[in-house]
């Protein structure tokens, strides 16, 4: 009690920012939760839905790499707040669009690009306020009370969205992710202040040369830099199958909106216990090693479970499988950086690790898609009632998806294998 006494007395400035943050996120994914609905029941089109995601990664991918540069050259409190208020913007859009009967899918494909443009601003700045504004002896915290947060989202973000939308429409999912947004600004603009460094990036210092040392750090660091492949090739296995998800849930007899998001509360009640457990651990003897057999946990048992579940709680434990140990993989990934990078680095170079390691999101995303719609849906449709395919993965639409998180699984598998050989991460330890 006295340590937690402690934590809260030296971390107030960064407790204070993390919860009003995470409570305008909360707001940021009902409406998307809301959206991903509304998208699919428009069209039903796993590929029109995915491509959200992918117009909100696309520019965050291409301008990552020179965000860092605005992170440590500029305010990073007027950073956060002018990429805040951008973002508010496009959701007033959207109600004004939606209350004229105007909304269109392509409509939310600029304004999810402009958010992913100021989030790309944005996050490497949030990144280096964190550094600055905790002890280095909390760092492993970070990582715990940030899936805390999601999880706690993740849990409420389907419940709410979906009393909202049955009881009072999209629009008020909207309003409310608007307070939220009000409720971080007026926080951060006056009761939150962030160090600022006195040996910052010089603005004599040429713009392009400035982005690059990012990139000629890692080169120098290739343990840190093959972590983060390693974590690119995961991403582009998840973002497939977060492609995948909705079309599986959704088009499932025995889904619905009702169903996805009984699963999505699920998950958000797995992170939570996940992010408990990992702020409670001390650091372990080896992080690479937790980071690897975590990853190879996660990425395994949650892809096997959807592809032949066919219920509600047999997806529910597939979450639970998948996302259990998530938390603690994150808290030691974001220690090894935070405790190898220098501060006076990290803006440039975590953002040159966002383009690496989150540029195969939108690839990902775009892939599973497709190849849903294209291949694995058609492929399932045109099978007889007794094959072996239709005995594994049921028939009708959302087989295919199913069918799809069955190789998910092995390619998660063999990545995780294949890294955990890599004698420079090894050399991380």
């Amino acid at each position: 009690m006295k340590n937690n006494f402690t934590f809260i007395k030296e971390a107030k400035f960064f407790l204070f920012l993390w919860f009003t943050q995470s409570f305008s996120a909360l707001g940021s994914e009902m409406t998307s939760f809301a959206l991903v609905i509304w998208s699919y029941e428009q069209k039903g089109s796993a590929l029109g839905t995915s491509l959200l995601m992918v117009a909100s990664f696309a520019p965050y991918i291409v301008l990552s790499i020179f965000a860092g540069v605005i992170s440590d050259r500029w305010n990073k409190k007027i950073v956060m707040l002018v990429c805040d208020t951008v973002a508010a913007f496009g959701t007033v859009a959207i109600f004004v669009l939606l209350k004229t009967n105007n909304l269109k899918l392509w409509h939310l494909y600029v304004i999810n690009a402009v958010n992913g443009f100021m989030n790309t601003i944005q996050q490497p700045a949030s990144e280096v306020a964190t550094t600055k504004l905790l002890p280095q002896k909390y760092f492993q915290k970070v990582g715990a009370l940030r899936y805390f947060s999601n999880a706690i989202n993740s849990i409420f973000t389907p419940i709410i969205a979906t009393a909202f939308l049955a009881f009072a429409g999209i629009e008020t999912v909207i309003v409310f992710d608007f307070i939220t947004f009000v409720v971080a600004f007026v926080s951060l603009l006056f009761f939150i202040k962030i160090p600022e460094d006195t040996n910052s990036v010089s603005h004599k210092e040429n713009f392009l040369d400035s982005a690059k040392i990012g990139l000629r750090y890692l080169k120098c660091k290739k343990g840190i830099l093959h972590l983060i492949l390693f974590l690119a090739c995961i991403n582009f296995t998840a973002s497939i199958f977060q492609a995948a998800f909705p079309a599986l849930v959704l088009s499932r007899p025995e889904g619905g909106q009702n169903a996805l998001g009984v699963v999505n509360t699920c998950r958000g009640i797995t992170m939570l216990i996940g992010s408990i457990v990992a702020a409670s651990l001390k650091k372990p003897k080896s992080r690479v090693k937790t980071i690897c057999y975590t990853l190879l946990f996660s990425m395994s048992f949650e892809n096997f479970f959807l592809s032949f579940g066919r219920t509600t709680a047999v997806w529910c434990i597939a979450e639970f499988l998948g996302w259990i140990l998530i938390p603690i993989m994150s808290t030691n990934l974001e220690a090894i950086l935070r405790e190898k990078v220098p501060v006076e680095l990290q803006g440039r170079v975590f953002s040159t690790r966002n383009t690496l390691q989150f540029f195969t999101i939108p690839v990902g995303f775009f892939l599973g898609g497709f190849v849903i719609d294209k291949f694995f849906e058609p492929l399932m449709s045109a099978q007889n009632a007794g094959s072996l395919l239709v005995k594994a993965f049921g028939e009708g639409k959302g087989s295919g998806a199913a069918f799809l998180f069955f190789i998910l699984g092995f390619i998660g598998i063999f990545t995780c294998v294949y890294f955990m050989n890599d004698k420079h991460i090894k050399g991380l330890e």
